[in-house]
């Protein structure tokens, strides 16, 4: 089950042995593959097809969707659809849920092309997707608000260079590229882990006049380098694809960032917890990472609607753990303005002799 010749197959095969719902969850992810070859196609046409022309509509998020956001939702609805194991469907793209009748024991909540304003530039942009339990009554939109920590498996595609799947089903995150000659996905990154320790950030810095004081202080730190508390020199990283920036922790490490902020301040935070923060969150804590709003794990967050959106801070276990620790001075009052420094003498990180 290590190799580069194990297949995605053969994988769920081996590693849902002992799982009671094995055959339909095997189903369901190798549904959701096909999928993600199929939406990898249509992006590797690029500007031959005309996907990144502009749509007149918007999705319920108030963004203007493109003619792949379109085609990637109903390729994803018909898959699933299909599989015959899913009893409701729940997307980025759709107002409200939707129930499959006589459908099987899951729920599938998903993005269906994530960062897809980069599709014109041809930045890599992706999939991403969460698989929850669904009750055995009758259901309703409350059926999907369940807290991260029940997800069944989790996972995105990449569409870069190559076309990448990623999943966990609660064991370890694996990684598989897809090898287009034989059109199967095989097994390259098993059990993937976030180093403790970064030197990488990613955060939209464009962003900086509206973050909070604990998000602010951190960056700051990052930026003063070798010169300042934190003494060693940081990068900074930004694709504006959550499913880039964090496949990119997933391989090297880094810490990723997007806090709430005063920019638009009715909203509780940039991304979409349900279908983005806790697939992702699930993904990197499986893969000895941890993932936070700054004051509370992702993954113990109880929705309360479906688009739901929430402040993340994932990636590298030391680097989240400082994040939370500047929340935790600006609740206590420790912390007089954004520049305060991340290592002062009154400051709960101040190093001990």
């Amino acid at each position: 089950m290590q190799t580069a010749q194990t297949n995605l197959t053969d994988f769920l095969a081996s590693a849902l042995q002992e799982v009671p719902t094995a055959e339909a969850l095997s189903t369901l992810l190798l549904s959701i593959a096909h999928s993600a070859k199929t939406i990898a196609a249509l992006i590797r046409k690029g500007s031959l097809m005309d996907f990144a022309g502009k749509l007149a509509s918007q999705n319920i998020q108030g963004e203007t969707q493109i003619t792949l956001d379109v085609l990637s939702n109903a390729i994803f609805m018909a898959d699933l659809k299909q599989s015959g194991v899913v009893a409701g469907l729940a997307s980025e793209e759709m107002d409200a849920p939707v129930d499959i009748t006589e459908g099987g024991p899951f729920l599938v909540v998903f993005d269906p092309l994530d960062g897809s304003s980069n599709v014109a530039v041809n930045v890599s942009v992706g999939s991403i997707f969460s698989v929850l339990k669904a009750p055995t009554t009758p259901l309703t939109d409350t059926d999907y608000l369940q807290a991260g920590n029940q997800q069944v498996a989790a996972g995105y595609a990449l569409y870069g260079y190559c076309t990448m799947l990623v999943i966990t089903l609660g064991n370890g995150t694996y990684g598989f590229t897809l090898d287009p000659d034989r059109a199967e996905f095989y097994l390259t990154h098993p059990r993937m882990q976030v180093p403790e320790d970064t030197a990488e950030f990613a955060i939209n810095a464009s962003n900086e006049r509206f973050w909070d004081a604990a998000t602010s202080r951190y960056v700051e730190g990052c930026l003063a380098g070798a010169s300042g508390t934190r003494a060693k020199d940081f990068n900074m990283r930004w694709v504006a694809s959550m499913v880039a920036d964090v496949h990119r922790i997933l391989i090297r490490g880094g810490v990723y960032v997007y806090p709430q902020d005063s920019k638009k301040p009715a909203r509780a935070g940039r991304l979409r917890l349900m279908y983005e923060v806790n697939p992702m969150s699930m993904l990197v804590e499986q893969a000895s990472g941890k993932s936070s709003t700054g004051r509370q794990r992702v993954l113990d967050v109880q929705p309360d609607h479906i688009h739901q959106r929430v402040p993340v801070m994932l990636g590298s276990r030391h680097e989240v753990e400082l994040i939370e620790r500047c929340y935790q001075d600006v609740d206590k009052g420790l912390v007089k303005n954004a520049h305060s420094p991340l290592f002062s003498d009154r400051s709960l990180f101040h190093k001990k002799q």
